[in-house]
């Protein structure tokens, strides 16, 4: 789903309330936030939803896989999204269910 399916998404189910111009303006600013919040090392919980957490990889020794040269990684910010339990389970990918089925 890109962003403007979703704005339209949203608009479909807002009613005659928000136009679509006035949803994607809120998504833009809630996006802002969030990215704001994870740049300044700022977990964000959406809950229900998930969590988005701030991680910094370390650097390290990899390898090209061209020629099998042996290069160095630099250590880099990056983002991690952990789902919430209701959407894990909504997915039917996680939980105690998902376990038992595997073990099953």
């Amino acid at each position: 789903m890109t962003k403007q399916q979703l704005v339209d998404a949203i608009a479909a189910n807002a009613g005659p309330e928000r136009t679509k111009k006035e949803i994607d303006a809120i998504l833009e600013r809630l996006l802002a936030e969030v990215a704001r919040a994870l740049a300044s090392g700022e977990r964000v919980d959406l809950r229900g939803f998930g969590s988005f957490v701030p991680k910094e990889t370390k650097a390290r020794q990899g390898r090209n896989p061209k020629t099998g040269e042996p290069i160095q990684i630099a250590a880099k910010k990056t983002v991690t999204f952990k789902p919430a339990k209701d959407l894990e389970h909504s997915l039917g990918t996680g939980g105690a269910a998902a376990e038992a089925g595997a073990a099953e």
